[in-house]
């Protein structure tokens, strides 16, 4: 083992770039001790050994080699927090998750501890606290005087001590040079959360130090490709953007209650959905159900809740409850391919690829529902399981 620890150490300094005296220096100790050590001739105190693996960005198994069990562990831990979290569906609110999700903030605060500067620990410890933050707490709002915008309660929101976690721990992520993806997911959620906790220049200073939709790779990918290729980046193209759009307009009908309570609000949010069902002529939408089902689930309540008409309510949730439906159907099937001409070349859908619809996710889409509506809902034997 010592043979061994040595080794590593000399393997992991010269790696980053770093001399015995740099090591030294930053252990307290002298650079023969480390001379010492990786020739062999002796060993770090044990109390020193959890230094030297936060000072190469490595957990102590790795330190010690133990890599491929490493590797297996942080495996384990994120697919048993993707379950727990991915099961509690999208729709958050004060009260809404199970225990669950506070049992997994814990278990994955002791493995960053574990495995320090891990990324994707990082990014699924900080997602977590982000969930638990609005099930403890919730958020708070109200409309600006000026502009009609729903503007965040910063006094209240940034009082919310898991929000507060969660920031330290996506900046910590940040700076651990994480993977494109992860380092985007980040990005994309510690932004508005910044937003709503009133930390608005550091929030546009990240926006503002990316990089421009024209030069993002949904964009980019179609020109640089040929053929068959190039078809399927089209589609991810269209895809991608009509996703960003479908996100921007809903977001922008709901910060502004006068748009979200109106019939020229939910004819724009018509509008996106008719764009959608354009695309998807035939009507296999495949995993884009999802977003169609959500807009027609935003209708009816905004249908529903500003005196609309309960029968274009009710209309818009069938419609909602047939695409979550399908989207549920499509997640336990073993292959999806989709048809229509703008995205026939698009990747195959295979079992396993995308996630499942929590358990709860229909009580939760109904808790802000009128009893009236919900009453004529439960009348439907078609919603049965809503209830069950």
């Amino acid at each position: 083992m010592q043979l061994n620890l040595g080794t590593k150490i000399k393997e992991l300094r010269r790696r980053d770039g770093r001399t015995q005296d740099n090591l030294a220096e930053s252990l307290g100790v002298t650079a023969q001790a480390v001379s010492r050590w990786e020739s062999g001739g002796s060993y770090p105190d044990m109390e020193m050994i959890p230094a030297i693996a936060n000072y190469f960005h490595i957990s102590i198994d790795e330190l010690f080699g133990y890599h491929d069990e490493r590797e297996e562990k942080i495996k384990t831990i994120l697919d048993n927090a993707t379950k727990i979290l991915t099961k509690q569906g999208f729709t958050m609110y004060q009260g809404s998750l199970s225990e669950d999700v506070g049992e997994c903030v814990n278990t994955l605060r002791a493995a960053s501890e574990e495995f320090p500067n891990e990324p994707k620990i990082l990014l699924k410890l900080a997602q977590a606290l982000h969930m638990w933050g609005w099930n403890k707490y919730g958020a708070k709002g109200h409309p600006s005087d000026s502009s009609g915008i729903i503007e965040d309660d910063i006094e209240y929101n940034s009082q919310n001590i898991y929000w507060q976690e969660a920031v330290r721990v996506y900046e910590k992520l940040l700076k651990c040079c994480p993977s494109s993806e992860d380092r985007e997911i980040a990005i994309c959620q510690i932004t508005p959360l910044y937003c709503r906790m009133g930390e608005y220049e550091k929030a546009k200073a990240l926006a503002n130090d990316q990089n421009a939709l024209v030069i993002c790779k949904e964009v980019l990918l179609p020109s640089a490709t040929i053929g068959e290729e190039k078809a399927r980046y089209q589609g991810e193209r269209i895809m991608a953007l009509l996703s960003s759009l479908r996100f921007a307009v809903s977001e922008s009908v709901a910060l502004r209650p006068a748009l979200s309570s109106s019939e020229y609000g939910r004819q724009i949010l018509l509008s996106v959905v008719d764009l959608y069902e354009k695309v998807f002529i035939d009507g296999r939408c495949g995993k884009w159900h999802w977003d169609i089902g959500h807009l027609y689930l935003t209708l009816s309540g905004y249908e529903m809740n500003n005196d609309g008409s309960i029968e274009k309510a009710l209309n818009y949730f069938d419609k909602g409850f047939d695409h979550c439906k399908e989207y549920d159907r499509i997640t336990n099937e073993n292959e999806y391919q989709y048809s229509a001409p703008l995205v026939l070349s698009l990747p195959k859908i295979n079992k396993g690829d995308l996630a499942p619809v929590g358990d709860d996710f229909w009580k939760k889409q109904i808790y802000t529902f009128k009893k009236e509506i919900v009453e004529e809902i439960r009348k439907n034997p078609k919603y049965a399981e809503i209830f069950e």
